[in-house]
């Protein structure tokens, strides 16, 4: 887990097990009790979601155990604890530049979901689904076991009407796509071997198409579900869009003829999944940018060669980009996550009295 060590000491965040596969894992029970709060806002911060917590315990008795690991662009968190409220403000929903869905698995206990003015009682053995760039709530009154996993919303290809439609509304076992996707998730979640194998990349697609099946036959959405053979395009294209990045002449006529359709099916698909290429691009190389930024040998190359890496050729538009989707210059940034060498100071010159005469 990113920011965090393996001892559990007083400045550590816990015990964790580090690996990209095998994923990590926090146990709170083995920080002191005035750090535990901490220990788990960091994890989950650093890890997979910025959400305010609430412990509906004292804190000797907050416990808390989380896995946490991917399967390719999906992120996994598994978690036992004592009752607690996660909260998604109207400031973390408008700084989330990743914009996902979140799956929720309820294995043991209840979880109250909120979004959008709708709420709904998840108990075991049924999903949920929410939204990461609108305010949610999740409300566990009693201890709990629960899966969650966090998938990129363009990965998902729905509408965003579907989606708002979707989001706080219990996927239960009255739904038989909703039980097999409790099964199937449950052990994607659970497998090591399934999130580490030399597989884990082919089972993103089914993966995601499970969970489209599971909304659309929910909410009963025709239009949606004829959408359904649209979605391997949308996949492809923005697993395109990834690999060229870098490429300053990324265009939309060049995504499309390497795809095979049209300029305007290509906007067509992408608009019906609630993406604009052009905003959609933009965001993803100003994030590379920004983890570049902050990341070890930033002061080996210049901030507008960082710039022109993630295909922004113009530097004082990078800066103004970056500005303006972060609150702050590049430089800046930078200098916020890798300070410079402090300047040793001049020592101070001595006045000398020279005698009159």
């Amino acid at each position: 887990m990113e920011g965090t060590d393996q001892r559990g000491n007083a400045s550590g965040r816990g015990r964790t097990a580090a690996g990209a596969g095998r994923g990590a894992v926090l146990d709170a029970s083995v920080v002191a009790p005035r750090e535990r709060e901490d220990t788990i806002r960091h994890a989950l911060w650093a890890s997979f979601s910025r959400v305010d917590i609430d412990h509906h315990t004292s804190q000797e008795d907050i416990g808390a155990r989380m896995g946490l690991g991917a399967v390719g662009p999906m992120k996994v968190c598994s978690a036992q604890g004592t009752p607690v409220s996660l909260r998604r403000t109207e400031r973390l929903a408008r700084e989330d530049h990743e914009p996902s869905v979140f799956l929720g698995l309820q294995v043991s206990g209840t979880n109250m979901v909120g979004q959008h003015g709708r709420q709904c009682l998840v108990g075991p053995g049924n999903l949920v689904v929410f939204e990461s760039t609108a305010p949610y709530t999740l409300r566990f009154e009693e201890r709990f076991g629960y899966l969650s996993l966090r998938i990129p919303r363009e990965a998902l290809a729905l509408p965003e009407r579907v989606l708002r439609e979707a989001a706080a509304v219990t996927l239960g076992p009255g739904n038989p796509t909703a039980r097999l996707a409790f099964t199937y998730f449950s052990q994607l979640a659970a497998s090591e071997e399934l999130r580490g194998g030399a597989h884990a990349e082919a089972l993103v697609g089914p993966s995601v198409e499970l969970l489209r099946a599971v909304v659309t036959s929910q909410l009963g959405d025709a239009g949606a579900g004829r959408a359904l053979p649209e979605a391997p395009l949308g996949m492809r294209v923005t697993q395109y869009v990834r690999a060229h990045l870098a490429d300053p002449d990324l265009s939309a006529q060049r995504i499309a003829a390497a795809h095979g359709v049209s300029v305007r099916h290509l906007y067509n698909v992408l608009s019906r999944s609630g993406i604009s290429l052009g905003d959609w691009i933009r965001t993803r190389r100003l994030a590379e940018c920004r983890r570049e930024l902050a990341g070890p040998g930033a002061r080996t190359r210049t901030i507008a060669a960082i710039g022109r890496r993630w295909g922004f050729v113009d530097a004082t538009h990078f800066s103004k980009a970056f500005k303006q989707a972060y609150g702050m210059s590049p430089r800046a940034w930078r200098e916020l996550h890798q300070p410079g060498p402090a300047r040793p100071r001049r020592p101070a010159r001595r006045r000398v009295d020279v005698p009159a005469g």
